[in-house]
């Protein structure tokens, strides 16, 4: 049977472990296999069955979780909320107002501000996702997978891939998008001796709920900090004690109103010529405090700066990059990464009550000390050690970029066949245009891509809705184009028109 009858019909396939595996999965003409159903993998998704396609197209959609969404948008017992408001949120750029359309059904009084809760809008990409399955050309499906893929390899003289699931299943498809979301958190030193409630590794993988008159240190002093210190102390009724260390100590700024005139200065020449850090720092700081003296807001520059940051960003040298992750982007992502008001004023009761003490230093070492856990840490410019003892540590330090590091099973495999590079600064993963992987030799990959935060390596601003759903879109729309192919594109990282 040759690839394409593989591809047209049930097979039975050996498991990577020399076992029976289950029956194969195949596909028609041709398969699109996502692997991800976090926000990334459902736009693309979405996107692929809403557009038109000259020939039949499966849709595979492989989730880990019962319900698609991914971790940031699950239903959690605390309501997390948005951290961008609802007007900015839609997943589609053609329909801004889309997310807050469905919103209004629930929660007809809903404006374009308002910072609504993390579930609704899980809901709302599944039910988005739905409508377009539903109206989907006759020869476009859809199917959902529940399962983990934990390994890729390309088919012997064949353009396919084989997708290898925990369980034992195997998937054939023409293309690949992987979009695995966010990746776990770096471990901190010491963490391996504590597999233990004591140690919370992941926060997003579960709720985390503090106890009346617990002591707690959170790793970290951003947008998850915030999430599980106030989700945390609810559930404590405030009496608990809680500690957060970062490098520099900082916490989110608050986020503004969206205003029907919002007014973006434009940077498009700075992006144009070349730049360096402290050019960069000096001029948007320059520009911010122009804008505030006529009774703008600082943040419409950072909303410029995001617009033109993978112009500014490929425009830099490697040496001016490694300048910026080690002086400017802490400042960088608490100014860009910011808290809805309500959240902001939340966190300031709490260190005004003394529920949160935040400090600024590193984290040298955890070991287990009974029940409790010892706490080696510096603080910021000095030499001495302090050490505190406490009942439990959670890391909020955000998403391990580096995947060199990375404990994903699909991850470590793609590196160690050498299909994805990693990326020399820790960032994420070497693409190319439209996400496509580039290999250990430097080459495309003619079917293999990925989208999501990783992408930071060529675009650096790739975390939000704003600027993911744009790189969903044009992924689905270039997997549309009759016989696509990668052959076009470059190994550049070249920035979003």
């Amino acid at each position: 049977m040759d690839t394409q009858q593989a591809l047209s019909s049930f097979t039975r396939t050996v498991g990577p472990n020399g076992g029976r595996a289950a029956q194969s999965r195949s596909a028609p003409s041709r398969t699109v296999l996502i692997v991800g159903a976090g926000f990334c993998g459902t736009a693309v998704a979405i996107h692929l069955l809403r557009l038109r396609h000259p020939q039949p197209l499966r849709v595979v959609l492989v989730e880990r979780a019962a319900a698609g969404g991914g971790a940031a948008y699950a239903r959690r017992d605390s309501s997390y909320l948005l951290n961008v408001p609802a007007g900015r949120m839609s997943a589609s750029c053609a329909d801004p107002l889309e997310f807050l359309r469905y919103a209004r059904r629930r929660l007809p009084h809903a404006s374009g501000a308002d910072f609504l809760p993390r579930e609704l809008y899980g809901e709302y990409l599944e039910s988005t996702l739905r409508g377009a399955q539903l109206t989907a050309a006759p020869h476009v499906r859809l199917e959902r997978v529940r399962g983990e893929v934990i390994a890729l390899e390309k088919e012997h003289r064949a353009a396919t891939l084989r997708a290898w699931l925990g369980h034992g299943e195997q998937l054939l498809a023409h293309s690949v998008v992987l979009a695995c979301g966010n990746p776990a958190p770096a471990p901190l030193p010491g963490s391996e001796q504590l597999r233990d409630a004591r140690y919370v590794a992941d926060p997003w993988q579960g709720p985390v709920r503090f106890r009346a008159g617990e002591s707690v240190l959170v790793a970290g002093t951003g947008l998850t900090m915030a999430d599980v210190v106030l989700a945390g102390q609810e559930a404590a009724g405030g009496l608990a004690t809680v500690q957060a260390i970062s490098r520099h100590g900082l916490l989110p700024a608050p986020q503004d109103e969206l205003r029907p005139h919002y007014e973006t200065p434009s940077l498009d020449a700075m992006a144009a010529a070349p730049v360096s850090v402290r050019r960069l720092v000096r001029e948007v700081r320059r520009r911010a405090a122009q804008l505030e003296s006529r009774g703008g807001d600082w943040r419409a520059v950072i909303t410029a700066v995001r617009t033109v940051a993978p112009a500014l960003w490929q425009g830099l040298p490697t040496a001016e990059r490694r300048r910026f992750l080690r002086h400017v982007s802490s400042y960088w992502d608490v100014h860009r990464h910011r808290l809805p008001p309500r959240t902001c004023a939340a966190l300031a009761e709490l260190r005004g009550t003394g529920g949160l003490r935040v400090h600024a230093g590193r984290i040298l070492a955890l070991q287990p000390a009974g029940r409790k856990v010892l706490v080696t840490w510096r603080a910021r410019g000095g030499q001495r050690t302090t050490t505190v003892i406490v009942d439990r540590v959670v890391n909020c330090t955000g998403p391990g970029y580096d995947v060199r590091r990375s404990a994903e099973r699909l991850v470590r495999s793609l590196l160690a066949q050498g299909i994805a590079a990693a990326d020399p600064l820790g960032l994420g993963i070497a693409t190319g245009e439209f996400g496509a992987l580039i290999d250990a030799g430097g080459r495309l990959a003619p079917n293999l891509y990925y989208v999501g935060p990783m992408l930071r390596p060529g675009h650096w601003e790739t975390t939000a809705v704003a600027e993911l759903r744009v790189h969903a879109e044009r992924l689905a729309c270039h997997l549309a184009m009759p016989r696509h192919s990668a052959a076009g594109a470059t190994a550049s990282g070249l920035a979003l028109s």
